[in-house]
């Protein structure tokens, strides 16, 4: 085998996709590891299917544990497989406990490890995401950064000096936003009638959802704006259940966990997005809308100084203050901030050739 592919969250799915596909036209065999850190069918399973990536050929059904569990299980299950499979490479996305797992059980076998979104920083070490990114570019055989900030980062941090490849080839994620976005009416929608106009909501973050402090402020912005902008939340299970644990009650129109056609759909009918996602940030400019990011940073610093992002926390008027300055202006969304759509392409070549 030549790629052993390390996945176990959904934005992680859909640039595997990515991926998968550059190195099925050149003939480079892969196979696909799950860890099932996302484990529910809704946002797991569905895609798999809609979004045609080959089935994992490994799932570890690794969760519902905490960090130091789940890495450490992560980690022993990865390891079995590749001393079963011998790769020659090991992929890994982001900056998930799954890739962490996957960089650390392939460089402790002495397997080449590629990174793609390697060289991202939200400067907060409290955050588990920044831990698992600044580890995975560490002990990483190549790199590939999405954007020239990126890029920036790991010379600022002295890669320069060490044994690693860094490439900015552009980020994947465009590559999948246009390539399915153009597939929209082959596939079926599960959402039902949605209002004309509408701000679409995602919120999921630990930092977020576990501290009630900061889930009341987000809920008490999102009632306020939803009483004159009608707002569509895709309820996450972790968000679910801790307005229940926290006795918060959100009237907006909430609906299950989509698949990744039916958010292009909701990112496509918007008029604005709310979110705590990384990748949504980028998605709302690939498609044209504002974003209100509900955290206190963003790894994604040049949507903010392109005027089309801005950062607001867990602050309710920070929130609402931001959504009515962003539906009273006109925004450029023309920069090509993130390379142009040919990403994938352009890292399964550089695979091959260096790796393979």
């Amino acid at each position: 085998m030549d790629v052993l592919t390390i996945v176990g969250a959904r934005p992680q799915f859909v640039k595997a996709a990515v991926l998968s596909r550059a190195f099925q036209k050149l003939g480079v065999q892969e196979k696909i590891l799950h860890t099932g850190q996302h484990y529910d069918a809704a946002m797991s399973d569905v895609f798999f299917e809609e979004m045609e990536i080959p089935k994992p050929a490994f799932n570890l059904d690794v969760h519902g544990v905490g960090h130091g569990a789940m890495t450490g299980r992560m980690l022993e299950g990865i390891e079995q497989i590749l001393l079963d499979e011998q790769p020659k490479v090991v992929l890994v996305y982001g900056d998930t406990n799954s890739t962490l797992a996957g960089a650390l059980a392939a460089s402790k076998l002495h397997v080449p490890v590629v990174h793609v979104e390697a060289g991202l920083r939200s400067f907060n070490m409290n955050m588990p995401e920044e831990v698992n990114r600044i580890l995975t570019d560490r002990i990483s055989t190549l790199l590939f950064t999405p954007t020239q900030t990126a890029t920036n980062n790991l010379h600022q941090e002295g890669y320069g000096n060490l044994d690693i490849s860094i490439h900015q080839s552009g980020d994947v994620m465009e590559d999948a936003a246009k390539f399915y976005a153009a597939k929209l009416d082959d596939k079926p929608s599960k959402l039902e009638q949605l209002p004309e106009e509408f701000a679409l909501v995602t919120c999921h973050r630990a930092e977020n959802t576990d501290a009630e402090d900061n889930l009341k402020a987000i809920v008490a912005a999102l009632n306020e704006i939803h009483s004159t902008l009608p707002i569509v939340l895709p309820l996450h299970p972790r968000t679910k259940a801790k307005l229940a644990a926290f006795g918060l009650n959100l009237n907006v129109h909430l609906i299950e966990p989509v698949g990744y056609f039916d958010m292009i759909r909701l990112l496509k009918g918007a008029k604005c997005i709310l979110t705590d996602s990384g990748g949504l940030q980028k998605e709302a400019y690939f498609f044209k809308k504002p974003c209100v990011t509900m955290r206190d940073e963003t790894e994604w610093v040049e949507l903010v100084q392109a005027g089309v992002n801005r950062i607001v926390g867990a602050n309710k008027e920070a929130i609402c203050t931001a959504v009515r300055d962003f539906l009273s202006m006109d925004m450029d969304f023309s920069k090509d901030l993130y390379g142009g759509g040919n990403a994938g392409d352009k890292m399964a070549k550089i695979i091959q050739e260096k790796l393979l």
